[in-house]
């Protein structure tokens, strides 16, 4: 049995995945732009998450753009029955790198069908939509157009199961009122941590809450306490922070992304630590005023 069954499953919709997944994003090149410097590196990490027991895959056509999916179904298709592959849509990418929006309903079934052919799928298991916002933060606004796009493809059977990425908690109404959203994706972590009432929400209508930048992103999450307990703990700081993540809520799922095998394996490892009262309250101050 994986040792990530001892962080436990929750469920995505009608699917049940391990709570500790992996996101693909960093298999892209520098900036999340081309080609990775060794495609055979990212092949290998994805295949020795799989088969250390990782069945919830974070991706998007756009990382690359097109450069994970390929890179993704290339390791791992034709895919196991447990995996569950979640890309989303929403952007794209300039020739300078940029991220740019992509949310009208064409630019939307345009981008599901790329991530359809790069998958090498006849159904998308998750898409989620991207909506944009302030970049890693979001803002008000109707999402009704772009959700009932996707919609509109869920009951053409090219997507199985849709969620929101970067939304408030008035857009997922709005979203729920037009389809069943099966998981939000917002950025949280121990420092970040603006989302409490809404992670709260979503455990009571079991909804699953997928934090992006868990380990803090582009810019790691650099904290005296959090080195101090895992210190004493005597785990890493990254992995005291996905532990935490874990204890936080039971619809939280976890999907930090690396390129390479060994922090893979200490990201995974973290699945496995259980961490103790006084080491709870001593994180929970960290972002507190948040």
């Amino acid at each position: 049995m994986s040792k990530l069954t001892n962080a436990g499953t929750f469920a995505l919709g009608h699917r049940t995945v391990n709570r500790m997944g992996y996101g693909a994003m960093q298999l892209a090149g520098p900036g999340v732009f081309g080609p990775p410097k060794n495609p055979a590196a990212a092949l290998a990490v994805l295949r020795e998450a799989v088969a250390s027991g990782v069945n919830h895959i974070d991706t998007s056509d756009f990382y690359g753009p097109h450069v994970t999916n390929r890179l993704i179904r290339e390791a791992l298709h034709p895919y196991p029955d447990d995996l569950v592959i979640v890309t989303k849509v929403g952007a794209t990418r300039g020739a300078d790198a940029s991220w740019n929006p992509a949310q009208s309903p064409a630019e939307l079934t345009s981008a599901v069908h790329d991530n359809l052919r790069n998958l090498g799928v006849d159904a998308l298991d998750v898409v989620n939509l991207r909506v944009m916002g302030n970049v890693h933060a979001p803002s008000e606004g109707s999402i009704e157009p772009q959700f009932t796009a996707l919609a509109e493809l869920q009951q053409r059977g090219l997507i199985r199961q849709l969620g929101l990425s970067n939304v408030t908690a008035t857009q997922l109404a709005q979203a729920r009122g037009i389809a069943e959203v099966v998981c939000v994706q917002n950025h949280y972590n121990l420092a970040h941590r603006e989302d409490e009432a809404l992670i709260a929400e979503l455990g009571r209508a079991g909804i699953a809450y997928v934090p992006f930048f868990p380990l803090g992103g582009f810019t790691p999450l650099q904290s005296d306490t959090l080195s101090d307990v895992a210190r004493r703990l005597g785990f890493t700081a990254m992995q005291v922070a996905l532990a935490w993540l874990l204890a936080r809520a039971p619809n939280i799922l976890l999907i930090p992304g690396t390129s390479s095998l060994a922090h893979l394996r200490e990201n995974l490892a973290a699945a496995t630590i259980r961490l103790d009262g006084d080491a709870l309250a001593e994180l929970a101050t960290i972002g507190a005023a948040s």
